[in-house]
């Protein structure tokens, strides 16, 4: 089990990275939270991990958080929800508003993700009300990261288009999420802006 890395960043394809340890390129797939606190190319990162084993890949998720991937392992314990939703719902909301939806029995709230239908969130809220011993009170340590700077404009709607649509919404849906937000935003920020504004509407 691959649990922890610590390397160069050398690419960022929203939602994929890929980091350089001693000359070994390992692609991860990361949540908009971890992605909007990574720094820019060249710079040293250090993120907390979880391999998946599928018989056609192996898969590699990055956090900054240790708690944000006890709260990923805990999600896709849950029936119906896979790697990808779990990366969507870690992208919608940060732990602390997961766990107030759950709580609350907030459903409305988690239908606003992508995915995430009344049946899923009906399912989340009452599986992840029992797992909470699991990863609630993991270790919060989050790994030393340098803020991001910005990329050009066109490459920054662009990406983050990308990312919204690897989440689930439509092209249309996120080209709509993304109008009105200043383009001169590194595609992180314009990614985390949208899910911010999408969620609250």
């Amino acid at each position: 089990m691959i649990g922890r890395l610590t390397g160069q960043l050398l690419e960022k394809h929203p939602p994929l990275i890929v980091i350089d340890v001693h000359g070994v390129g390992y692609e991860l797939e990361t949540s908009m939270n971890t992605l909007v606190a990574l720094p820019a190319a060249g710079e040293t990162i250090s993120l907390y991990t979880h391999l998946t084993i599928r018989d056609d890949a192996h898969l590699l998720y990055g956090f900054t958080r240790e708690h944000e991937r006890a709260l990923f392992r805990a999600l896709i314990k849950v029936n119906g929800v896979g790697p990808k939703l779990a990366l969507a719902i870690l992208s919608g909301m940060d732990e602390d508003a997961f766990m107030r939806c759950v709580r609350d029995d907030d459903s409305k709230a988690l239908t606003r993700l992508p995915g995430v239908g009344k049946k899923t969130a009906e399912r989340l809220i009452i599986e992840m009300r029992d797992r909470f011993p699991e990863w609630e009170n993991a270790s919060d340590a989050t790994l030393p990261l340098e803020a991001a700077t910005a990329q050009g404009q066109r490459d920054s709607v662009a990406d983050a288009e990308a990312a919204l649509i690897s989440l689930g919404y439509k092209p249309a849906e996120s080209a709509k999420m993304l109008s009105g937000l200043d383009p001169k935003q590194p595609a992180e920020a314009l990614i985390k802006a949208a899910l911010t504004q999408r969620l609250s509407s």
